[in-house]
């Protein structure tokens, strides 16, 4: 019993953390291709820089690739072992499959654990750091933000084009701005410019500047200035360290903006009222109000706990699946584990 057990567990764990291994690489390129190259690429960032950003993106992808590893390796070595007709001859001996997975179990546990650490803890932790990677590069060398001949997307709806670029120079400058309504439209044209990176912002002096607003189907008058300056938020810095968003808390942080949400309404009481509905109704919507507001706190939550299970929960499925399946393929493994994860994670 202790050999067949040591065997199971040593086939899951050896092809849990290959597929373990490819996942994550898969899903770092998809990240790095993304965001990352294009940094290599525009001369934003060192080879070291990449390196580092990768380094703190593979917490993130571990989420994901850890619960797709375990699915993977279970449905592979239990299709294996049922295909052999190992399961047979285990059961023929007085063996339940309840016995025969007891470790595997055991092993998806402690991947759970893993998972938990790193969804609650690394994950986000990295992300912050990944993002105020990003935010340093762009402060250490805006030039690489925009591109010859392209259109560049910029935070508070500015888009900015220029044809020639050297250096901090710019030739043939159009700047076009949407409101947040999308009620108005901005565009200011210059046949040349440069820009300056002050406190956060990309600061564009522009010259010899037609400056024309657009609001539906009305265009007023052009207005003609000698130079202009358009301070623009770039979009890596949009999400600055000064406040993390809910997806990048760690679960001690998102506990913490719980207790303060909850205690800044316990704080407030309902209007006094003589009618016993209307202190009922008036209490009700109070609930109801403040509900509405933590909800996304315990939703966030919630999602960092159910997905720290899905080890476990991929490991119960994988198995029986599996055995059912009765397939030796790596091929059909690997596309029944990809359909279940997208189904999941969906």
């Amino acid at each position: 019993m202790k050999t067949l057990h040591a065997y199971l567990t040593r086939e899951v764990l050896a092809t849990a953390v290959m597929t373990v291994a490819v996942f994550t690489f898969v899903l770092l390129l998809g990240n790095v291709l993304k965001e990352i190259v294009e940094l290599l690429v525009s001369r934003q960032a060192t080879f070291f820089v990449v390196m580092k950003g990768i380094a703190l993106l593979i917490p993130y992808v571990l989420l994901f690739a850890l619960p797709m590893g375990m699915l993977t390796a279970t449905l592979l070595v239990f299709g294996r072992f049922s295909a052999d007709q190992e399961l047979t001859a285990a059961r023929a001996s007085g063996i339940s499959l309840v016995a025969l997975a007891t470790p595997v179990l055991f092993l998806s546990v402690m991947f759970s654990g893993l998972c938990a650490w790193v969804n609650m803890e690394l994950a986000p932790r990295g992300r912050v750091a990944y993002k105020a990677l990003l935010q340093q590069v762009a402060q250490s060398n805006p030039t690489g933000l925009f591109r010859e001949n392209q259109y560049i997307e910029f935070q508070e709806g500015w888009s900015v084009y220029a044809r020639r670029i050297k250096n901090t120079d710019l030739k043939d400058v159009k700047v076009y701005q949407v409101s947040e309504d999308d009620a108005s439209r901005r565009l200011v044209t210059a046949p040349s410019g440069k820009f300056t990176w002050t406190e956060g912002r990309l600061v564009l002096t522009l010259f010899d500047t037609t400056d024309t607003t657009i609001q539906g189907t009305n265009i007023f008058p052009s207005f003609h200035f000698d130079s202009i300056e358009l301070p623009i938020v770039p979009r890596s810095t949009a999400n600055s360290s000064s406040r993390i968003s809910l997806t990048d808390m760690t679960f001690l942080q998102l506990q913490e903006q719980l207790e303060k949400l909850e205690k800044s309404f316990s704080m407030v009481e309902p209007g006094r009222t003589n009618s016993p509905q209307a202190l009922r109704d008036e209490l009700r919507q109070f609930k109801k109000i403040r509900n509405d507001i933590t909800l996304p706190v315990r939703v966030q939550i919630h999602r960092q706990i159910s997905f720290s299970f899905a080890c476990i929960a991929f490991t119960l499925i994988g198995i029986p699946l599996g055995i059912r399946a009765h397939r030796r393929e790596t091929s059909a493994g690997i596309a029944m584990a990809l359909i279940l994860v997208l189904v999941y994670y969906s």
